[in-house]
């Protein structure tokens, strides 16, 4: 099993910018996973955010492309989610996820206009 520990919520004005971090320990390859960063807004579904597979490549969700940024340290085992020009609509709770099934406990991004 997998432990995720996420770090770098809080509360900005929009247009600022946060960076996510997300630290794996326990049984796990990092370099062999494809990674993701979820969010979950009050009464919306979670969503996909962010992902990087093991080979490196990214995908994003259409409403962050060009503001986030996803990476990864290998050696670290941390995962990070850099977020520029933050909007109102970002505001969620944002998860790292590692395969199969592992979770951070949530991180609060909260968003002001």
């Amino acid at each position: 099993q997998v432990q995720l520990v996420e770090s770098g919520g809080g509360l900005v004005q929009a247009g600022e910018s946060l960076r996510l971090s997300c630290v794996a320990s326990g049984s796990t390859w990092f370099a062999n996973h494809d990674l993701e960063w979820y969010r979950q807004a009050p009464g919306k579904q979670r969503e996909l955010v962010a992902e990087i597979t093991r080979l490196g490549s990214t995908t994003y969700a259409d409403s962050v492309k060009g503001r986030f940024t996803v990476f990864r340290n290998i050696a670290k085992k941390t995962l990070t989610l850099q977020m520029n020009n933050l909007k109102p609509e970002d505001t969620a709770v944002y998860y790292c996820k590692h395969p199969p099934d592992d979770w951070g406990q949530g991180i609060q991004v909260t968003v002001s206009p």
